[in-house]
């Protein structure tokens, strides 16, 4: 995400909640990166759906978080395994 992404998401995010509140993330991660994305994930309510053939998984958390600082950190750390999509 480029600087002025990153700044545009966080002006919409501290538009549209007032911290502290409740965020959601969904990723798709392939089977074999699950467990890596879980393991930032350690702190979030987590729900996961597989894909029919078990290639990928779909993963929904949702956290406690008290800044739009704080959901740009999850993406950023996210970001560090190559392949997830975020959505």
């Amino acid at each position: 995400m480029s600087e002025m992404d990153t700044a545009q998401f966080r002006s919409l995010l501290d538009e549209h909640t007032t911290w502290p509140d409740y965020y959601s993330f969904k990723f798709i991660a392939k089977s074999h990166q699950k467990s890596e994305l879980l393991e930032l994930l350690m702190d979030h309510e987590i729900k996961e759906r597989e894909s029919k053939n078990g290639k990928y998984t779909s993963i929904t958390s949702r956290i406690i978080l008290n800044s739009s600082d704080e959901v740009i950190a999850v993406y950023n750390s996210v970001s560090q395994i190559e392949g997830i999509i975020k959505l």
